[in-house]
């Protein structure tokens, strides 16, 4: 694992209270007294108002549709883990044996949650400017376009104009199971086709479950066509 020195250099932002930041990057898997689940829920709404805030005042054209649709495609297990991963935050966590070696280190939402717990100590060891100054630079670095058009991806309406062209009928999505404590739910999503599940997803939303799985299920067709 490496030197969390190394993360503090790529962030551009020291923690002066450390004990923060090892419970930002502990998993629950490790076995400590504490876990980064708090700190992550606290994170996801810091980044909630900063990337908000941050896309208000970059698009004054944009309206309240357009804003949240932006904000959408950013703030989801997708867009942070990307930033994770810029940040090769996965190098620095704490996991079990067992969760490392089911490639935990690499897994989307484990990688996003510690994103927002990182961010979330951040914001208790300094301030809110402090963190929209980091946050809206690896936002410019890792979106270089952060338009409407390059950002948001709507698999589900792709997907269903792709079933009905092919099959002549829609998928259907199905609530499999949920799991979790209400602020840190997860939601688990099928997509059918025609009685036949193609895909399913997690995500902190049914939509966003959905949205995966359309992804997932989209790849998969468009595969089986090559």
């Amino acid at each position: 694992m490496k030197d969390k020195k190394d993360l503090e250099k790529s962030l551009g932002f020291i923690y002066e209270n450390q004990a923060l930041l090892d419970e930002a990057l502990t998993h629950k898997s490790f076995k400590k007294p504490y876990d980064n689940e708090r700190l992550e829920f606290l994170g996801d709404a810091v980044l909630d108002l900063v990337v908000g805030e941050y896309l208000y005042k970059k698009y004054p054209n944009y309206d309240e549709g357009k804003l949240s649709k932006l904000r959408a495609s950013l703030v989801n297990e997708e867009g942070f883990t990307k930033l994770a991963n810029h940040l090769k935050l996965g190098d620095y966590i704490y996991l079990s044996n067992a969760e490392e070696n089911n490639n935990g280190r690499i897994k989307p939402s484990l990688l996003s949650n510690a994103f927002e717990a990182i961010i979330g100590a951040m914001y208790l060891s300094s301030s809110l400017p402090k963190v929209e100054e980091i946050v809206i630079r690896l936002l410019e670095e890792v979106y270089p376009d952060m338009s409407l058009e390059n950002l948001f991806k709507d698999y589900k309406t792709t997907l269903q104009e792709l079933t009905q062209a092919r099959f002549g009928s829609t998928p259907e999505y199905k609530l499999v199971g949920s799991r979790g404590p209400d602020h840190l739910k997860e939601f688990e999503i099928a997509v059918c086709i025609e009685n036949k599940e193609y895909a399913r997803a997690l995500g902190k939303s049914k939509k966003i479950a959905q949205q995966i799985s359309a992804e997932i299920a989209l790849k998969k067709l468009q595969e089986s066509k090559k």
